[in-house]
């Protein structure tokens, strides 16, 4: 695994180059976002989706939400309402996932039975400038370790991963508190999770 330390504000552009080269060869990364470090691919190269869920054990039941890196592609790779558009405006970049209705763009590995997806936009310059600078969104299932506890501090997550991942970013020691999962593919907002996001809004509706 290749490993770079990066600055949370300005990261070194060098550094975020060497990852999206990663990527665009169909490789796994490990990076850092707003909640917590997620494992991420190209959301459009099947073998480096499968290796991510060869990584976390899971045979591609669970929902992997992905990075976008600004409000304009969401409507590319999910129907969006004029009400989910208005919160997560006012949300974005934020500690959310908000699960919307799917668009033919998203690989149907990504769709859940309802045909939603999960989509991020983490307030984390790194984690978005390798989803503008690569073009396409990338996965972001949380670094874990086998009994699924959250891993935090990068130099353990090096050990851990070392030979499962091709590259990593680091950038310190995270929170850990996971995003707070909204869906709003439906006609009224639905709390999943209640993570680092405040959420207090969805319950005055």
């Amino acid at each position: 695994m290749e490993y770079y330390e990066l600055h949370p504000i300005n990261p070194q552009i060098r550094f975020i180059n060497k990852a999206v080269e990663v990527l665009r060869e169909g490789g796994v990364i490990i990076y850092p976002t707003d909640t917590v470090y997620g494992i991420g691919c190209d959301i459009f190269n099947r073998d480096a989706l499968d290796r991510v869920y060869q990584i976390k054990q899971d045979a591609g039941t669970k929902l992997f939400s992905f990075i976008c890196p600004d409000l304009k592609d969401i409507a590319k790779y999910a129907k969006v309402s004029d009400y989910a558009y208005k919160m997560m405006k006012k949300l974005l970049p934020g500690p959310y996932t908000f699960v919307l209705q799917a668009s033919k763009e998203v690989p149907k590995k990504l769709w859940t039975k309802r045909e939603t997806v999960g989509i991020r936009i983490p307030d984390h310059n790194v984690a978005l400038m390798l989803a503008k600078e690569l073009g396409n969104p990338i996965i972001s299932t949380s670094v874990t370790n086998r009994k699924g506890d959250v891993l935090v501090n990068p130099l353990e997550i090096q050990s851990i991963f070392n030979n499962q991942v091709d590259l990593m970013l680091a950038s310190g020691a995270l929170d850990g508190n996971p995003s707070s999962i909204i869906d709003l593919s439906g006609e009224d907002p639905e709390i999943i999770r209640e993570g680092a996001g405040d959420v207090s809004m969805f319950y005055q509706i």
